[in-house]
């Protein structure tokens, strides 16, 4: 257990880049002597370095960009983009989230009739530009280029206009104890208004998001509808989806979660 949640703290601050003792306690669910026992383990392998009230990483340049996470597990996310695509329907209206997975929905859905796309992600916006038929409607905002998303309030209050029917989300981390969570305190609101005003909430996520918490949770677990994957996930999470009705989608079986 030591050396996951260790594990999970290495790869929290590289996505963070910074943290508080305060913020790892309530992120990880542990206690302060916990959270500084594993800072120290973490400083001698020369991963961070320790400042007043927390850690920072010892070399910023560990951060990985938007082009190298975009190759991690990408056969994987091409899939599963493939899959959240057959939930789209014509006429509908829905938002694609920002992300390295649902940006490669796209191409599936070039032969929908009167979709109408909603999305704060620059990469869905220029990969629809081929698809004359798709018609794309942009939050705006100021570009966060971390994750090439538009954010701010501003993109918040364009949303509100709209109907959204589905919203396709992404995650940097899934548990049932933390809900979907994102590394980026800038997507926060976006994420939240969405989830909370479209009418069916479709998450997007390989199976190297589950068990994984980043800096905010935007939404619970058990209120989301549908749950798009690469590999059927363990034991656990399939009872807690047929608990709370939830539909998994995979490769294999692109139907409601069964136990075996």
């Amino acid at each position: 257990m030591k050396e996951r949640r260790i594990k999970k703290l290495e790869t929290y601050i590289i996505d963070n880049e910074r943290a508080s003792i305060e913020e790892l306690c309530s992120v990880f669910n542990v206690s302060k002597n916990t959270i500084r026992r594993d800072i120290n383990e973490l400083e001698k392998q020369g991963k961070i370095k320790k400042v007043y009230g927390g850690i920072i990483l010892s070399d910023k340049k560990t951060t990985e960009p938007f082009e190298s996470r975009e190759e991690k597990n990408k056969d994987a996310k091409q899939i599963i983009a493939g899959l959240a695509s057959t939930l789209v329907e014509d006429g509908d209206i829905i938002f694609i989230d920002s992300g390295t997975t649902t940006m490669h929905m796209i191409p599936h859905l070039s032969e929908k009739k009167n979709l109408t796309i909603i999305t704060n992600n620059l990469h869905v916006i220029i990969n629809s530009l081929p698809y004359y038929d798709l018609n794309i409607i942009s939050t705006g905002g100021t570009l966060f280029r971390r994750t090439y998303s538009f954010v701010d309030m501003n993109a918040v209050a364009n949303l509100k206009k709209f109907n959204i029917s589905k919203a396709f989300m992404a995650t940097t981390g899934v548990s049932i104890a933390k809900g979907l969570t994102n590394s980026s305190s800038f997507e926060y609101d976006i994420k939240k208004y969405v989830v909370e005003s479209c009418d069916k909430v479709i998450l997007l996520a390989d199976n190297t998001k589950l068990e994984r918490v980043s800096l905010t949770t935007y939404y619970d677990l058990k209120d989301i509808h549908i749950f798009v994957t690469n590999i059927k996930p363990d034991k656990e999470y399939l009872e807690f989806f047929n608990q709370h009705d939830i539909e998994l989608v995979t490769p294999i079986s692109p139907e409601r979660a069964t136990i075996e």
